[in-house]
């Protein structure tokens, strides 16, 4: 608790400013050439294999998920025998 207390105080007693300390490059018209590209790629994929392989997880967690679903409630719908 007072090493938080400390933190919050070290953190308050800096000065706010707009400006991070680190320069980065604007990279923003780079980005936005390649989404506007037109080369027949859909935009949710133009990030490269990165955004390939989060859209393949993605839909097969979907369509896994849809299955698995689907097969519990069929396994819901027929009630076990008692004997």
């Amino acid at each position: 608790m007072l090493r938080n207390l400390l933190a919050l105080r070290q953190i308050a007693k800096r000065t706010i400013s707009t400006s991070s300390r680190r320069q980065f490059e604007n990279k923003v018209p780079e980005k936005q050439k390649l989404f506007q590209e037109d080369n027949g790629i859909p935009v949710h994929l133009k990030g490269g294999i990165a955004d390939a392989l989060l859209y393949r997880a993605t839909m097969i967690l979907t369509v896994g998920g849809t299955a698995y679903a689907m097969y519990e409630l069929a396994v819901a719908s027929f009630p076990k025998k008692q004997d």
